[in-house]
């Protein structure tokens, strides 16, 4: 885990806030303040980023590559990218994880505590606002593109 400075900070910042599937209503100030207290973290191809079952009370966002979301016996649930999160679930109910998180390949993320992003939700609560809606929507196109899968109805 190494913390974010300088041009690498700058160039996370950049990924996680133009990314498709962003957490679109946060601000830049927002992405700075969840940047600044993360760390970088590094998975190879195959590697957990979050396993079934336990709590790791870590939040990801994807910086590099990509990861598999599969609950049980293989079932995928979705696919995430750069600019994507992954164990807001567990986050949301201060639970275990309900699925298992895998790197497809090298990855990179942005890695941080559930505790350092309480903290700034106490002291930027029209923050924690924005998070809260953004992980709604997140959430909504996951399981929108999962009843497109499963009934091959178009979006």
């Amino acid at each position: 885990m190494t913390k974010l400075t300088g041009p690498a900070q700058e160039q996370i910042l950049s990924i996680l806030q133009t990314a498709a599937n962003r957490l679109e209503y946060l601000t830049p100030n927002d992405w700075a303040l969840i940047v600044d207290r993360s760390t970088l973290v590094s998975f190879k191809k195959q590697d957990a980023l979050i396993q079934k079952g336990k709590q790791s009370r870590m939040l990801y966002l994807l910086i590099k590559g990509t990861a598999k979301i599969e609950a049980d016996f293989k079932a995928r649930i979705a696919e995430i990218g750069p600019g994507q999160i992954c164990g807001e679930m567990a986050f949301l109910e201060n639970n275990v994880a309900s699925a298992t998180v895998t790197a497809q390949e090298n990855t990179e993320a942005c890695g941080i505590e559930w505790s350092a992003l309480n903290d700034l939700f106490e002291l930027f609560p029209h923050m924690a606002s924005r998070f809260y809606r953004s992980l709604a929507v997140s959430l909504s196109r996951r399981l929108r593109d999962q009843i497109v899968l499963k009934t091959g109805s178009k979006k």
